[in-house]
């Protein structure tokens, strides 16, 4: 399964960076063409479950996730969200991670395995810069914008 790693330094307090990338529906304004439904109650916990729907109807995909670690950044200890793949066409997972940086900064590293049913493994080169491309500018997109 093709994994990939993103880390940025950004000067956000660890709380806020940590907020900005764990309210999911804000994540449908940084992936074009894709909506989200979260389908627990919040607040977000292990056990929550969303769903990010890309693309544009008849052609939509769902990215069915469930938050398996919750933790998040307390004083000087980072935070962790450990996100599983539940769906039907992707699989695999993702992590979220926030340190606290220099200067009262963040650290921020997401991490994940992504593969897609069915798709041969001869194409993981491609998911995985793909995937580095549409999630970098997601990244970026949710750390700047409030």
């Amino acid at each position: 399964m093709p994994t990939f790693t993103l880390t940025r330094a950004v000067p956000l307090p660890p709380h806020e960076a940590w907020r900005r990338l764990t309210e999911w529906p804000r994540h449908a304004g940084a992936v074009p063409l894709t909506r989200i439904r979260v389908l627990t109650p919040g607040p977000t916990r292990v056990g929550t479950r969303f769903t990010a729907r890309s693309g544009v109807a008849p052609l939509t995909l769902d990215d069915t996730m469930e938050v398996t670690v919750w933790r998040p950044p307390l004083g000087e200890e980072g935070g962790l969200c450990r996100l599983e793949k539940r769906g039907r066409v992707f699989l695999g997972w993702a992590e979220i991670e926030v340190r606290p940086g220099p200067g009262g900064g963040s650290r921020v590293r997401w991490r994940e395995e992504l593969r897609v049913r069915s798709l041969p493994r001869a194409l993981d080169g491609v998911v995985r810069s793909t995937s580095r491309a549409v999630f970098g500018r997601a990244l970026d997109r949710l750390l700047k914008r409030p």
